[in-house]
């Protein structure tokens, strides 16, 4: 009798585990395989930007980015401590080594506490040392290069010139007016039109999402830092109105964007250990804070001493009066 009962135990055991085995079976065939794009393992062996609409070369996007990249280099005030530049450098160029990339990258450190980074078509990435000082460790740093990279990679901002959102791009000459604070890109013939290659579309910022993490995962360093440092700026930026740039505060990490590539992360395959931050990461914030702090110091010299030569003038007899003068833009007939 007990060894009958054990045999009808061991049966119902038996079937518990084919079923068990056949539903995890089925839930693993029912889960599809991570496509091409979003499949790290397959960054560098596939073509992200097929189908895309993109009516320029490489050699001409490396073209267009490096003349715009020297305009951001003559109205910007860079950061030239090694320490510093050559830890972003590394950073980024670890990522651009783990990604899809086809052009190489030129990193620079630029000297303003608004928090901002941007890439620029062909590989020319900028990012403020406010958003370094934001961080609190280096993959956070890495998210928004990652990201920034991945606008890149995927020619974003190309493919938005290609479809005609940048008049006449390739044609007629290009300058800067205002520096970066109006973001306005304005030809020479004097057509003011948005700087559409800086702030794209929710598709295109999802996809950057995507491939971005992706190659924090292939540099090794924790892909959901990109949500939580996005995160963590969107509430300082409620908490106090012009925290971020205008561009960057133009596309936030928003509730949609969080649920579509937090599951793509969960389906990454599992790795050793990922790295978080360094003791590097710590002495070039410290770096960075005391360039601020000079930086704000001497922006209050000028200022005292524009206020004390008003004074003087107004204090001299017969001194000149003060002029108002209104710049405006080349060919601005308003």
């Amino acid at each position: 009798m007990r060894g009958r009962i054990n045999r009808y135990w061991g049966v119902a055991l038996l079937l518990i585990t084919l079923l068990g085995f056949g539903v995890s079976a089925q839930t693993k065939k029912e889960e599809k395989p991570l496509d091409d794009k979003s499949n790290p393992l397959l960054i560098g062996k596939r073509d992200i930007n097929k189908g895309n609409l993109v009516f320029y070369s490489l050699d001409r996007e490396v073209a267009i980015g490096r003349q715009l990249a020297l305009e951001i280099d003559r109205s910007s005030k860079l950061i030239t401590d090694p320490a510093i530049t050559e830890f972003v450098n590394r950073i980024g160029q670890n990522i651009v080594l783990h990604s899809d990339a086809k052009v190489p990258f030129t990193i620079k450190v630029i000297d303003s506490e608004e928090i901002n980074a941007f890439a620029l078509p062909g590989g020319f990435l900028y990012v403020n040392r406010g958003l370094i000082e934001a961080a609190d460790n280096e993959a956070e740093v890495a998210g928004v290069l990652a990201h920034e990279i991945a606008h890149v990679t995927a020619r974003h901002g190309i493919e938005q010139a290609s479809k005609g959102e940048l008049l006449n791009y390739a044609s007629i000459p290009l300058i800067f007016l205002g520096g970066w604070g109006g973001y306005i890109l304005q030809q020479v013939a004097g057509i003011a039109v948005p700087l559409t290659f800086l702030k794209f579309s929710r598709g295109a910022e999802k996809e950057a999402d995507r491939l971005g993490a992706q190659y924090m995962w292939a540099s090794g360093y924790d892909p959901t830092a990109l949500i939580t440092f996005f995160e963590k700026l969107q509430v300082k930026n409620k908490k106090k109105p012009g925290t971020l740039s205008k561009i960057f505060s133009t596309h936030p990490m928003t509730e949609d964007r969080i649920k579509e590539v937090q599951p793509l992360i969960a389906r990454f395959p599992e790795r050793g250990e990922y790295q978080l931050s360094s003791s590097e990461f710590n002495t070039v914030k410290s770096r960075l804070v005391s360039i601020g702090a000079e930086s704000r110091s001497a922006a209050i010299t000028v200022s005292q001493r524009a206020l004390s030569s008003i004074h003087r003038s107004a204090a001299t007899p017969n001194a000149p009066a003060l002029r108002t003068i209104t710049l405006r833009a080349p060919n601005d007939a308003t």
